[in-house]
């Protein structure tokens, strides 16, 4: 998947820009504030109708304008040239079309452009308490599986409505239904999530261990209340405490993945270097993950590559990157020479971009 041009109007410091990318590493390089990261979120928008960022839709509007469009035209690996379309006013919301069509549900898009970012707000999965991560296995299976978005979607429709019911009632019965439910569709996203997990686990600790030559050795595990009984089981061991709590307080989504280095957390035991080394092996696994479920090669954007990571690491996240097992790359940085003396000295063709006041020049 490689995306030939992509237009903005309107999209955050953005007012307007046209930008025909490379096949392989494109890099944007620019001041703090400058608009590089907004690109590589513009490109995340079109592939995920939403931003990398956990902003809204209105916050992604250029400050005093009414809309932003974002689009796309995009060579698949199989040749075939598409275009996408994702725009939002603040009177009409959110549109997304594929060569001129607009989708009925935005959901159906997801997985069919994807897309891998990773950026220095990757460190709220180590930090930050077990949604955001929730939240990242969530964005990123649903782009390998639209029947897991489909079941985690459902989910949380049926929890929001039992806990409303929770609220004013506690009718064994109407319980019993929600629980149902909830076990049906949960259940299923248990199992995804376990089974994705399990299949990144090698992969992460290959990637860590090229990164960081082998000095250290990483897992990262799932944990669900469903690993010692099934959902509907565990639902009603805790109806009780539900009712006096007036909320769900068990289910898939209160699971969470724990991150280890060396046998002990990475969160109290990691550097910051070390953690930004798993999080690229994270992402990384995603990456190969996706390209092998999706048979398109995801486009990787890497927002301020050199952040908390020294020279030497640097240099064997491009080779391995560079290699054929990857496509298309955006970067961002914002020293030009450094970017530029380390792809040079790691042998690797680019196209360089200046990002200056929300104005791009290549």
């Amino acid at each position: 998947m490689r995306l030939k041009k992509l237009l903005l109007i309107n999209f955050k410091n953005l007012p307007q820009a046209e930008i025909t990318l490379a096949d392989g590493i494109n890099c944007f390089v620019g001041d703090n504030g400058a608009g590089k990261t907004n690109i590589l979120d513009a490109v995340h928008y079109l592939s995920m109708s939403k931003s990398a960022f956990t902003m809204t839709d209105g916050q992604s509007v250029h400050h005093g304008e009414e809309f932003f469009v974002t689009e796309g035209s995009y060579l698949t690996d199989t040749g075939a040239m598409e275009l996408v379309n994702c725009s939002f006013s603040r009177k009409g919301g959110k549109v997304l079309k594929r060569n001129g069509k607009e989708y009925e549900r935005i959901a159906d898009h997801v997985g069919g452009f994807p897309v891998v970012i990773s950026s220095p707000r990757d460190t709220e999965l180590i930090m930050d308490a077990a949604e955001e991560r929730r939240r990242y296995l969530n964005s990123f299976i649903s782009q390998l599986d639209r029947a897991y978005l489909a079941s985690m979607m459902r989910y949380n429709t049926v929890l929001a409505e039992r806990n409303k019911f929770l609220k004013s009632s506690s009718d064994e019965a109407m319980l019993q239904i929600y629980d149902m439910q909830l076990a049906e569709h949960g259940t299923r996203v248990y199992e995804r999530r376990k089974e994705i997990i399990e299949r990144m686990q090698p992969m992460v600790a290959e990637y860590y261990g090229t990164l960081s030559e082998d000095r250290e050795q990483v897992e990262m595990v799932y944990r669900s209340e469903l690993e010692q009984m099934p959902l509907s089981e565990v639902l009603l061991r805790n109806r009780e405490r539900d009712i006096v709590n007036q909320f769900t307080t068990a289910g898939v989504h209160r699971d969470d993945i724990i991150f280890r280095i060396g046998g002990y957390p990475l969160r109290k035991y990691g550097s910051q270097g070390q953690q930004k080394s798993f999080l690229i092996a994270l992402k990384l696994a995603q990456y190969r993950l996706l390209a092998e479920a999706t048979g398109e090669k995801p486009i990787l954007l890497l927002d301020d590559l050199f952040d908390k990571l020294d020279l030497g690491r640097v240099e064997k996240l491009l080779a391995l990157v560079g290699g054929d097992d990857f496509g298309q790359i955006l970067i961002t940085d914002c020293n030009k020479l450094r970017l530029e003396s380390t792809l040079e000295r790691a042998d690797k063709e680019y196209s360089l971009f200046m990002v200056e006041g929300g104005d791009v020049k290549r």
